[in-house]
This record gives structure tokens, sequence and C-alpha cells, in this order.
């Protein structure tokens, strides 16, 4: 049967479907500098290495420590993290990672995510030189999954609720709660557990910190959530902590308030919008390659006038989402990124990777719903990336308030 997934090197009569021509209309990436341009080769050719196995994996709900212990092997899960101990990507270089990984997996996409963009950065940015000594080499490597379980079961757009709680007893604390939906956290590694202080007599009762744990730790029950139909290849968790009792030094001492912990969720925002573009350029790439080789009617799809503005519609789309990451990103290189502009840009992208996804998989017909198309994938696994770091409602409201300077959260 024919594969309409687009390859590296793939060329379709005069376009180069790699991700890095032929789908960039207005030349949005012609310009990168050589440096950022070799590490999105890098995460093109890795792609490219375990693409196959990924479908598979997808297909049988199965997660590949092994593949995701390659993400940090080559180097591709420092997120734009500066730290003396990582290697520094630019701002581009770090979107095209994510763009990159996703175009070719979402699983892989979150576990660039959760790996890189959530705990490594959560170690980085709160953790002490202790801590950073002993974790940070084995997570950016992959040596180490690593989880950051900030949702809860009943907490999750209103997480800064959360329930979990943190009691200190002689020079341990103890920790009870549950956390949901937590990527890695039933992977054998560490998780970054946010809680809240439970100690009437202290001063930072109430307050919510960040604790390194370890899930060989008694009381920590980290069950993989089964039946999901996105995001296959990634295991997710429901977390039980039951008195689970770690040493004083594990609290992490940058991290002291519910704003810390958003401090990270609005640094991988930026991520979220690169990865729903590498998911919508997948299934562009489909659609036309699909649209040049099917034939109905005596002609290819492509004849028809339907299709063709159909793929210029999509593409309208796709050149918009390229635009807002090239600028996120030239923004955060010049220190200039705000908050609320990395939520615009993910509302933007995931609502348009949603309509280009359902564009593509109609303009396949029946084959759109098979696996080995690749559209049915990414059109599952977008929803995903729809709702976690912040639902759409979630960022509508966040930009709402900013512009209006009125919060309609409460």
């Amino acid at each position: 049967m024919t594969d309409f997934r687009a390859r590296p090197g793939q060329s379709v009569e005069g376009y180069d479907v790699t991700g890095r021509l032929g789908t960039d209309y207005y030349a949005v990436f012609a310009d990168i500098p050589a440096e950022d341009r070799a590490v999105w080769e890098r995460a093109q050719g890795f792609i490219d290495e375990v693409g196959d196995r990924m479908l598979d994996a997808w297909d049988r709900a199965e997660y590949p420590l092994d593949i995701a212990r390659r993400l940090g092997e080559l180097d591709l899960l420092n997120d734009g993290i500066e730290h003396p101990g990582l290697t520094r990507f630019s701002p581009l270089a770090a979107g095209l990672v994510n763009m990159e990984i996703s175009r070719g997996d979402g699983s892989l996409g979150t576990v660039v995510a959760v790996q890189g963009g959530l705990a490594l950065r959560t170690l980085a940015l709160f953790g002490s030189a202790a801590q950073q000594e002993a974790w940070l080499g084995p997570i950016a490597r992959s040596e180490v999954p690593a989880a950051f379980a900030l949702t809860e079961p009943d907490h999750g757009s209103d997480s800064v609720s959360l329930e979990t709680v943190a009691r200190r007893d002689g020079d341990e604390w103890v920790l009870d709660g549950a956390k949901k939906w937590i990527g890695n956290g039933a992977s054998g590694g560490v998780t970054f557990v946010w809680a809240r202080i439970d100690d009437e007599g202290a001063a930072e009762h109430g307050a919510v910190r960040c604790f390194l744990v370890e899930q060989s730790t008694p009381g920590y029950t980290g069950t993989v959530i089964e039946g999901k139909a996105s995001l296959r290849a990634i295991h997710q968790a429901h977390i039980v902590l039951d008195a689970v009792r770690v040493p004083l030094e594990a609290v992490l001492p940058g991290a002291k308030s519910f704003k810390d912990a958003s401090t990270v969720l609005y640094s991988t925002r930026s991520g979220v919008a690169w990865s729903a573009l590498g998911h919508a350029t997948a299934c562009y790439e489909a659609a036309l390659s699909y649209s040049q080789q099917r034939t109905q009617f005596g002609k290819p799809l492509a004849k028809f006038q339907m299709v063709q503005e159909r793929l210029a519609q999509m593409l309208e789309e796709l050149t918009a989402m390229q635009l807002y990451c090239r600028h996120l990103a030239d923004l955060e290189l010049s220190g200039g990124l705000r908050p609320t502009q990395a939520s615009l840009a993910k509302y933007h992208n995931t609502r348009a990777a949603r309509r280009i996804a359902a564009s593509a998989r109609d303009l396949l017909g029946g084959n759109g719903i098979l696996l080995e198309n690749g559209v049915m994938q990414h059109m599952a696994d977008i929803e995903a990336i729809h709702t976690y770091e912040g639902t759409e409602s979630i960022q509508a409201l966040l930009i709402g308030r900013d512009i209006t300077g009125m919060s309609a959260f409460a």
C-alpha cells in the first residue's frame, strides 16, 4: 500500500517536503544560523531513525524508553535552558527541535516537553547545587526518566488549588496526595512533586513548594493511565502519595510559591506552539503528497479546484503558525517575551493545527483513518497538546486579563 507520509529527503513534483523548504512558503526559516540548523538536522535524523518504531509503539500503546534515552544521547532535551551544565540552545533551535520531533511523533514531542521543558527546567531553575550535581546530567542525557507533577485528579485548570500536602516531621518531609496525567510518572525515575506546606506553626504554611522524589520511595505509587486515544506512545501516570517520606534536602530551595511553577509552565507554552506547528506540518505534507499521487476520475486529486483551494487554506494557516513561532523565538532571544505572548501563540497554533488536521484527514478520504498515513495519529495527538500546558479557555482568559486589565478567573 502506498505510504503518503512525508520522509526526510522525499521530493514530490518539485516540492522538497522535509519541512525545510516545501512547507516554508514565506521562507520563514531560510535565514537560520548554521548552529541552529545543525541542531534541527540532528532532530530530523533522529526522527528518520525511529519513525517506523514509534508508529508501531503508538499503535500498541507502548512506551519505548530506549528511544526516549536516544533523545538524551543526541543532546536534544535542553529546550533553551540556560545552565552551566547544559548545552545552550537558542530559542529558535529549541523551537525547531520541538517542531521537528512532533512532526515525526507527538509522543516523543511530549517526552521533550516533559523531560526537558518541565522537569529539567524545574531542576535548573530551582534546584540546590547538590541536587543539580546529582541529577542534572542524568536527566539531560535521559538516563533517568523525570516527571513534573502538578496536575491533580480534581485540579487541572485550577492547579493553583492543589491539595497535595507536605508536612515536616523531624528531619523529613511527609507527602500525601494524588497527581494525574503525569508523563514519566511511572517510568522508574524521579518526580518533581508540587505540594502545599501543611504546618500551622510555620511562616511558609500554605505555600507551594517543589520536592524531588525518587519513584522507588515507599508510599509512591505510579499507575500508567490506560485507554488513551492520544499520545499513546508515552506513559502518563496517576500518582498516589501515601505518607511518602523524603529528607529535608529533597525540597528545591528556589521553588517557594505557585508562581515558580507558573514560571516553568509559561516557558513551555512556547514549546507547545512549536509542537503544534510540527503536527500541522506533517498533516499538510501528507495531504499534499496524497493529492499528487492519488488518482480519481482519471486525474490526480491535485488537479481538482476544490482540492487546490483546501491546500491553499491549509498552507495559509500553516504559514501563520510559522510566523508566530519565528517571532516568538525572536522575542525570547531579545528578552522581551511576555507570558501572555506565549499564551497567544499556543492559543493560535493548537487551534490552527486542529483545523489543518481535520482538512488533511478529510482530503485523504477513507485512507485518512489509516495510521500508516500519519494524519489520524497527528489528529489524535493534537487533541492532547490543545489541552495541556493550559486549555484554550485558560489561555483566552490569560490574554483577556492582559488586554482588559480585568480578571475573569474569579
